[in-house]
C-alpha cells in the first residue's frame, strides 16, 4: 500500500521526523502525522542563547518554544528531542548575515537557516534515525512526479514560503514532506484548536529570530562594532551632500533616516562599501531593469530558461516577468516588468506556471543590480 505521504508502507510502519519549532504550524504537522497513525518523532532545534533575544519579541528555536515544543509532544504522545545547534547557528546564519550587511547587502538570513542547520544537518540526523521523511510546517505545495518531487506555490498565497526555500536540494525535497501547502492558516489554527494544543493561538513568530524587536544594528555592532564607520551620502551625480553613521544602518530603498533636507523624497539607491559611501535620488533610479545572480541553485528537469518565466525578488514581492541566461552557477535576468528597490543580497527565485500551479525551479543570490535610469 501507498501512505498519504506517497511512500509504499503503511502509516505505522513509516517512521517520520518533524521540525518542530514550537509555533501552531510545525505543532499541527506533528499532530496530523500522529493523527494518521505514523511513528512520529519531533525534534526541535535550539539555535541561540535566550539571553541574546528581547523578552518581547516573538522568536522561534528559543527558551519559550522549546518548552511548548515539548508540551504538545506530550500532549500527542510523541517521542521529542533538542538538538543544540547553536554553534553551527552563530557560524553560518549569524555571522553571514553580519558579514552581508557589513558588506552592503540586505541579506536573508531565513534561507541561510533553511540551507544549512534546518535541512543539511537536520535532513541528515533524521536520515540516521532511519526516517522515512522529514516533516516541516512550511506553506509550500509538493507534487511528486516522474519518481522526483516538485515545489510548488502553496494554496495560500500570503503564507506561501516557497521563496525561503529556493535553495533546497533535489534530494532533500524528495525526502521532505509539507502537509500545510493545500490549506490556509486559518484553517491550521482551527486543527489546533480540534486538537487542543497549547500553541493553538499562539502569535507567529518574526522573520529574523535572533534580533531582538527587528533592531538588526544592535546585532551588529555587539559582533562586528568596527563596521559602524563614518562616511560620506552622495548624489547620483557623485557630489556629496551629508554624512552617514555606517553603512549597516542603510538598505537599498530606504527613505526615512538619511537626514538630508531635499525638496522631493530622496531613497537609498545604492551602498558601495568598498568606499563605505551611499549614494541616494529620486525614487525613479530605484527601478532596476538587470540583476546579476550567484551560487545558482536549480531543481527538477527544467532547462528553458531562455522562454518567458516568473521570479520574485522579495519574499512579500509579487510575480516578475522575466527572461534568464545561465552561465556556470551564475545567470543575468532581465526584469521585464516594473520593479524597485531591489538589493544585493536577496533572492532571485525562479516559477514556471504549469497546470498544478506556480512551479518553484531554484533561484540564486543577488549579486549586482542595473539601474533603468542609471549608465553604469
Amino acid at each position: 500500500m501507498t501512505n498519504s505521504l506517497g511512500i509504499k508502507k503503511s502509516p505505522k510502519d513509516t517512521k517520520v521526523v518533524v521540525a518542530m519549532s514550537g509555533g501552531v504550524d510545525s505543532s499541527v504537522v506533528a499532530g496530523l502525522m500522529k493523527e494518521e497513525g505514523y511513528n512520529v518523532t519531533g525534534i526541535t532545534l535550539k539555535l541561540y542563547d535566550d539571553a541574546k533575544t528581547s523578552k518581547e519579541g516573538r522568536q522561534c528555536c528559543a527558551g519559550q518554544d522549546i518548552l511548548d515544543a515539548k508540551r504538545v509532544s506530550e500532549k500527542l504522545n510523541i517521542d521529542h528531542k533538542i538538538l543544540f545547534y547553536q554553534k553551527k547557528f552563530k557560524s553560518e546564519v549569524v555571522d553571514s548575515f553580519i558579514d552581508s550587511y557589513a558588506s552592503g547587502e540586505t541579506p536573508i538570513p531565513c534561507v541561510q537557516c533553511n540551507q544549512t542547520v534546518k535541512f543539511r544537518d537536520l535532513f541528515k540526523y533524521s536520515k540516521d534515525l532511519n526516517a522515512d521523511a522529514l516533516i516541516t510546517g512550511h506553506y509550500v505545495t509538493r507534487i511528486q512526479k516522474n519518481g522526483h518531487a516538485n515545489m510548488y506555490r502553496a494554496k495560500d498565497q500570503n503564507r506561501d514560503q516557497s521563496y525561503f526555500l529556493f535553495s533546497t536540494s533535489q534530494e532533500q525535497l524528495d525526502y521532505l514532506r509539507f502537509p500545510l501547502g493545500e490549506i490556509d492558516k486559518s484553517e491550521t489554527r482551527s486543527i489546533a484548536q480540534k486538537l487542543k494544543l497549547n500553541v493553538a493561538d499562539k502569535p507567529d513568530s518574526q522573520d529574523i529570530c535572533f534580533v531582538p524587536n527587528g533592531d538588526y544594528s544592535s546585532v551588529i555592532r555587539k559582533f562586528r562594532p568596527e563596521s559602524f564607520k563614518p562616511g560620506k551620502i552622495l548624489d547620483i551625480s557623485g557630489n556629496q551632500i551629508g554624512e552617514h553613521e555606517g553603512i549597516i544602518n542603510y538598505t537599498i530603498g530606504q527613505r526615512k533616516g538619511i537626514k538630508i533636507s531635499s525638496d522631493n523624497p530622496l531613497y537609498v539607491v545604492n551602498i558601495d562599501a568598498r568606499n563605505n559611501t551611499i549614494i541616494v535620488g529620486s525614487k525613479e533610479f530605484l527601478e532596476i531593469k538587470e540583476i546579476k545572480l550567484r551560487d545558482l541553485n536549480l531543481l527538477g528537469n527544467e532547462k528553458n530558461f531562455e522562454n518567458l518565466i516568473d521570479i520574485k525578488v522579495r519574499s512579500t514581492g509579487r510575480l516578475l516577468k522575466a527572461k534568464i541566461a545561465i552561465s556556470d552557477n551564475t545567470a543575468k535576468v532581465k526584469i521585464l516588468d516594473s520593479e524597485t528597490g531591489i538589493s544585493p543580497g536577496q533572492a532571485c527565485v525562479f516559477y514556471l506556471k504549469d497546470e498544478f500551479g506556480d512551479k518553484m525551479l531554484g533561484g540564486g543570490w543577488i549579486h549586482k543590480t542595473y539601474n533603468k535610469n542609471l549608465s553604469t
